[in-house]
């Protein structure tokens, strides 16, 4: 369970669930604001994703996500094989604004869900090597890159967990699918202020975020647990 805050504004609730194995993860998500947040807009959203492990990797299988604001609600399916989108159905569509950046059948190659991307196996201890690695997420309507790298360990007190936290600098990369002369995409490609911190789940040798913090034109924004706890 996370809290949600904008510039220490508390705005809403999220939650994460689901199973993980050695083999497999199964996943849910889902996020609504509250409070004074929920006069101003009425966004929330859901998404699931599950997919596999295969020689400390992970495998992404499917993906699904319903989001709605005041204005539309939207759709996205997505089937994985093999890293590569095999299916995708997003609907309603996303516009063709024509200086947006194409989706190729390249953009959905070697591809992480945006949710399944979260759970990061690791090998041994848990420790810095769970930061420095390049997630390249598609979800349904732009392909990035999110990298991620060792910045400093905490030690953090939840509900349900007590421990180091891996803090990992995050940066993101517009490859596909994004309007190159907005300023919101050039502000997020310059952004440095982007932090996810990772906690163990249970004994798994897979960790999920923690918390996340990202600073956007108007203000920061943190999602950060209230309680963590994984049941064997």
């Amino acid at each position: 369970k996370y809290s949600v805050h904008f510039s220490v504004l508390p705005i809403g609730n999220a939650f994460l669930s689901g199973s993980v194995s050695p083999a497999a993860y199964n996943v849910e998500a889902s996020v609504k604001l509250s409070g004074l947040a929920s006069m101003v807009s009425s966004s929330k959203g859901v998404a699931t994703a599950a997919g596999a492990f295969a020689g400390g990797k992970l495998v992404p299988q499917s993906y699904a996500t319903t989001a709605a604001n005041s204005k539309q609600t939207r759709t996205i399916r997505m089937a994985i094989s093999g890293g590569n989108v095999s299916g995708l159905e997003v609907n309603p569509p996303f516009d063709e604004a024509p200086d947006r950046i194409a989706i190729t059948d390249a953009s959905k190659h070697g591809i992480f869900d945006p949710l399944g991307g979260i759970l990061m196996p690791y090998a041994g201890d848990f420790g810095e090597g769970v930061c420095n690695r390049t997630l390249p997420i598609f979800d349904g309507g732009a392909r990035f890159t999110i990298t991620l790298s060792y910045s400093g360990t905490k030690q953090v007190k939840a509900k349900g967990y007590s421990g180091p936290v891996m803090v990992c600098a995050a940066r993101y990369t517009p490859v596909a699918g994004h309007r190159p002369d907005k300023p919101a995409t050039k502000f997020m490609a310059d952004n440095r202020d982007l932090e996810v911190w990772m906690a163990p789940v249970g004994q798994t040798h897979v960790a999920a975020p923690y918390k996340i913090s990202v600073k956007t034109m108007t203000g920061t924004a943190v999602i950060e647990a209230t309680e963590f706890s994984a049941t064997p």
